[in-house]
């Protein structure tokens, strides 16, 4: 029978390329991976571009794997941590103004927006957000109807990481109330989804109208957690 569990979070990670666009959900600290961005900082791959709601926030995780120089292009809504004062929070503005780091800033749901068309085989789309303003330089751009658009592009990741409360064998996932967030457009947009749940529990249990993100968007699964 197939089953996508695996028996650790280092052993999700272990292909992970140098070079690799990793997707990892989280809003704020509602969500993240923790465990699997920390797997793949044992790991070692280097010269990553990171997609995320931030560019770290809190003193394990994303904001370790920036401190310890493998990230080379960050594309996030929000590149400040909510509390600076957390060790390592302020470890991509450091990075940024030593010229260490890319960043590319995209509007929240421009982002969500652009995940979601990758996921779903669309090309690019337009949308208003960002008429007129610096993130826009560079795009195409049209007025339609008196309306100004910006043309953004798919946005495709090699690996996703996300956080899910239950997962199945099959990869079916639900989530924890807001812990959602990115998730389920983050598995559609990668190449391979590795979900980290904190119940792994046996198929056919979940009910199919409570899975938010069907098990053919997930290629591994890994319990993290009291239940480990």
């Amino acid at each position: 029978m197939l089953n996508k569990v695996l028996a650790s979070v280092q052993e999700a990670v272990r292909d992970v390329q140098d070079g690799a666009v990793i997707l990892i959900g989280g809003f704020g600290i509602s969500g993240v991976p923790t465990e699997l961005v920390c797997a793949l900082l044992d790991q070692g791959a280097r010269e990553l571009t990171i997609v995320n709601n931030n560019a770290g926030n809190g003193k394990f995780g994303l904001s370790q794997l920036v401190e310890a120089g493998r990230v080379r292009r960050m594309v996030c809504s929000f590149a400040r941590s909510s509390n600076p004062k957390i060790p390592n929070a302020e470890a991509f503005a450091e990075w940024y103004r030593a010229g260490k780091i890319e960043l590319e800033c995209v509007p929240q749901g421009t982002m969500a927006e652009r995940m979601r068309a990758a996921g779903s085989g669309l090309g690019p789309f337009f949308t208003p957000t960002s008429y007129g303003t610096v993130l826009a330089e560079g795009k195409e751009t049209r007025v339609i109807d008196g309306v100004g658009y910006v043309l953004e592009q798919p946005l495709r990741g090699d690996f996703a990481l996300v956080k899910a409360e239950y997962a199945d064998p099959w990869g079916n996932l639900i989530y924890r109330n807001a812990e959602r967030n990115f998730g389920p457009v983050m598995c559609m947009a990668s190449k391979v989804a590795v979900a980290q749940a904190e119940h792994v529990v046996a198929l056919g249990e979940l009910e199919p109208q409570n899975v938010i993100t069907p098990g053919i968007f997930v290629q591994r699964v890994v319990q993290v957690g009291a239940n480990a």
